[in-house]
């Protein structure tokens, strides 16, 4: 008796049916820069058409939701899971001063779960909307024995683009500089290997409104605030917690350094109950979560006002966290 590849466990005809029926809401993310494919596997943009840059610099990232999809699997809510995957990679493409262009997904499963699927993209389309990119092309693989029934995987990529001129590469950081935090909307997708082994089920289910909230895209009004501020350098604040991602502001300026302190915005209680439910030192929550702070950047003085009204305008919440000094030895 022949066996075939769906015996094997993998059913391409049914992930074919599934994508086609979420072509449409796919295509609303493209603009007139997206160019119609062939039915392969790769997808076509087309990078004329960003306003007058001279010199144009692509800028790329490669990220996923970490182990913060293992809380949306015990929940049964992977929508926001999908938005992480792009907050993730479009955050990171942000602090070069880039615009994303475009994103790609990778969603792997042991067995293709239609409704976990389309949730998951639904929310990558949401998060390419709020990003302003579109999505074009992915892969979905079915990979029964790598992964259990009802277990993902999801990634991301991203390609943005700036004007070389205006890449912000932290030489224009000075002292003086104003060090402005963004607020974030809870743990974003760090941390969660920590969270999972300080709260059981239970409080996983408990606390999944505050955990699962989506990484906040700050894309659109930090491109904003970039066209009419004069802004250093920007942080987002991932792989690491606040504490380690605010020295990358001037990573590139030996002799300055970034004064600040707790206690200068509000900690929001998701992460008071992770620290005391695992005891956790204040270094230790501050080296690995953002603390309510997604992003920062540093401006001249003068215009952390006008920063800041660009940021409530979209609903961000602000912060003076810090300010840029001068090491002593630099004096």
């Amino acid at each position: 008796m022949s066996v075939s590849y769906r015996d094997a466990g993998v059913d391409i005809a049914s992930a074919d049916r599934l994508l086609s029926g979420l072509g449409s809401l796919i295509r609303g993310t493209h603009g007139p820069q997206v160019l119609p494919d062939r039915g392969q596997f790769a997808g076509l943009f087309r990078l004329a058409g960003n306003g007058s840059m001279r010199d144009p610099v692509l800028v790329s990232s490669t990220d996923g939701a970490g182990t913060k999809l293992k809380v949306a699997q015990l929940a049964g809510r992977h929508e926001g899971i999908g938005v992480d995957a792009v907050g993730m990679n479009v955050n990171d493409v942000l602090v070069y001063g880039a615009k994303p262009l475009f994103f790609l997904d990778y969603i792997a499963m042991g067995k293709l779960q239609p409704a976990t699927f389309k949730q998951l993209v639904r929310g990558v389309v949401k998060g390419c909307r709020q990003a302003g990119c579109a999505l074009i092309g992915g892969e979905t693989a079915e990979m029964p024995g790598v992964y259990a029934d009802g277990d993902y995987d999801i990634a991301g990529f991203c390609v943005g683009v700036a004007d070389r001129s205006k890449l912000l590469d932290g030489s224009k950081v000075r002292a003086g500089d104003v060090v402005l935090g963004l607020a974030s909307s809870g743990p974003h997708a760090n941390g969660f290997s920590l969270i999972r082994k300080v709260f059981g089920p239970a409080e996983l289910l408990r606390f999944q409104r505050e955990l699962l909230s989506p990484t906040r895209i700050y894309v659109k009004p930090v491109l904003a605030a970039l066209s009419r501020a004069r802004i250093g350098a920007i942080a987002h604040v991932t792989g690491g917690g606040l504490s380690r991602r605010l020295p990358s502001l001037v990573a590139k300026q030996p002799s300055l350094r970034v004064a600040w302190e707790p206690g200068r915005w509000p900690i929001q209680p998701i992460f008071e109950r992770i620290q005391a439910a695992g005891r956790i030192s204040r270094d230790e929550m501050y080296a690995t979560f953002n603390m309510g702070i997604g992003m920062v950047m540093t401006c001249r003085p003068s215009d952390a006002a006008r920063v800041s009204t660009i940021m409530k305008r979209s609903g961000i919440r602000v912060w003076s966290v810090g300010t840029i000094v001068r090491r002593k030895e630099s004096k």
